[in-house]
């Protein structure tokens, strides 16, 4: 579907409760997904309602410290996307308001979970499973094979090739910690991420520079959402991704409404507007390829199958607990991130 037919069904879907808004107002939004999606939203949304958005880009890292940061005196309505453990970790810090919105029996059941666990603090837009990221022409220029386990990036061969985000500023990246720690137990995980440090290039700030970098061919091989690839490679980069074979985890990208939102009429009506399949077609509009959390939301082919991926049993309360996150950071940077490489 083009991008003008979207604009219009996404204004439709406004239609029925851009009344409450007047046609007029603002709205302050962090944006924790993809650029060219944040964008897509802010002019259609504007467009749609009169409600003129305020974009923030940030990961989900970073966006967390801002709103702890903000609590006193919060600038911010909306949090759009990024990994859902932080949006648990601001539902708990009583940073985000509940909310329950008439939408959520449409939408798929990790959802509604979401919701549930957080006491509608927050919402599930999305998800999209771990996995890595590799340069096949870069591969073969170098003589690696395709890592097809966590066990393989542990290879000699790939000393140097690996880039994956910093937990402490991506959600991506302590998604990766925590499934570790889920798949092989804490101590395991450990042992094992300080093995990977030893091939690793780079901690990246984004979760998503990774995969740009190998998409570029700056690495071989990524730690990133396999739904990051797709995009990547329509843009005519040489990139394909792959889920590990012991089992991987999945994030639940999410939506949170901030306790104390400056402008609360005009933030419900965007949280409503964004659960609806029209407004979530927008992320594959903007070569992402996520699955969307509204059951009508039609689904791109380039959307990873679930049904071919061995997920583990992700504990998303456990994980998305502050004091949890604060804690496997901690000994992620003293443990494995202080050691040479």
């Amino acid at each position: 579907m083009s991008i003008h037919r979207l604009a219009v069904f996404a204004a439709t879907a406004v239609l029925g409760f851009s009344a409450q808004a007047q046609d007029s107002g603002q709205l302050n939004v962090i944006c924790s997904v993809q650029a060219e999606w944040c964008n897509m939203i802010q002019t259609v949304f504007a467009k749609s309602t009169g409600i003129k958005i305020n974009m923030s880009l940030k990961g989900s890292g970073e966006a967390l410290a801002q709103l702890i940061a903000e609590k006193a005196n919060p600038k911010t309505d909306v949090w759009f996307g990024g990994t859902g453990d932080p949006h648990l970790q601001a539902a708990e810090l009583g940073l985000t308001l509940e909310y329950k919105s008439p939408a959520l029996p449409q939408l798929f059941p990790w959802a509604q979970q979401q919701a549930a666990q957080s006491d509608y603090r927050t919402v599930g837009i999305y998800s999209g499973p771990l996995g890595f990221g590799y340069n096949p022409e870069l591969l073969a220029k170098k003589k690696m094979d395709v890592p097809k386990s966590w066990a393989d990036l542990l290879k000699t061969e790939y000393k140097g090739d690996i880039q994956v985000a910093n937990p402490a500023s991506s959600g991506t990246a302590y998604t990766m910690v925590a499934t570790l720690v889920q798949l092989m137990g804490e101590d395991k995980a450990f042992e094992y991420m300080k093995g990977l440090h030893k091939n690793i290039s780079q901690y990246t700030r984004s979760g998503t520079a990774p995969i740009k970098a190998v998409a570029r061919g700056e690495t071989a091989v990524s730690i990133s959402f396999v739904h990051d690839g797709p995009g990547e490679k329509m843009q005519g980069f040489p990139v394909e991704t792959i889920t590990p074979a012991e089992g991987t985890g999945a994030e639940i990208g999410s939506m949170s409404i901030i306790k104390g939102a400056r402008n609360l009429p005009q933030a419900k009506i965007f949280y409503e507007w964004a659960l609806t399949p029209q407004a979530q077609q927008f992320g594959a509009a903007a070569r992402q390829f996520q699955l969307p959390s509204n059951k009508a939301t039609p689904v791109d082919p380039r959307v990873p199958d679930f049904k071919k991926i061995k997920l583990i049993d992700y504990d998303y309360a456990k994980y998305g607990a502050s004091a949890e996150r604060k804690r496997l950071i901690a000994k992620w940077e003293k443990d494995v991130n202080s050691l040479p490489r």
